[in-house]
């Protein structure tokens, strides 16, 4: 198990939409290890395995004292009317939060390291959890999901750091 480090804009791999894991083998075995322990650190809700580097579609989270992981996985239900504003930020956004709208509720289906079934949802911190790491493996930043407005600043702050 390593802690890896965690790629930061304008990395490509982090606007790659993510592989299917087609076979679980020991490369993906140490994937999810270094997840799993990148994750654990304070301050972190979650991440994307491309946010380390490697475009296949897992990710790991940390919420609420529980650590897991899943891998591909699909978000199959969100809350149609009821929504969640509040600050968002991003691992590989560093010290930029901007307000961004998300379900207010959110459930992903995976599998993990054996190919069972994996069902992970939740409410307001874990929804957007699921969501926002979710778009990673699709190759989107939460910075695409701001308001106009708010997103020229966001560029304009990020254009600043770079």
């Amino acid at each position: 198990m390593a802690m890896r480090e965690i790629r930061t804009i304008p990395d490509p791999v982090l606007r790659t939409p993510c592989a299917e894991i087609t076979e679980i083998d020991d490369r993906v075995r140490a994937l999810v290890e270094d997840l799993l322990q990148t994750v654990d650190d304070e301050g972190r809700a979650g991440l994307a395995a491309n946010q380390i580097g490697v475009s296949l579609r897992a990710f790991s989270w940390n919420i609420d004292d529980e650590i897991g992981y899943v891998l591909n996985p699909r978000i199959v239900e969100l809350s149609e009317d009821e929504y969640q504003d509040g600050e968002e930020g991003c691992l590989s956004v560093p010290g930029l939060w901007y307000p961004t709208t998300r379900a207010w509720y959110a459930r992903v289906e995976g599998i993990d390291l054996d190919r069972k079934k994996v069902v992970v949802e939740g409410t307001e911190l874990m929804a957007r959890c699921l969501q926002h790491e979710t778009d990673h493996l699709d190759g989107m930043l939460y910075l695409d999901r701001l308001e106009r407005s708010v997103r020229k600043k966001a560029m304009r702050a990020l254009r600043d750091q770079l």
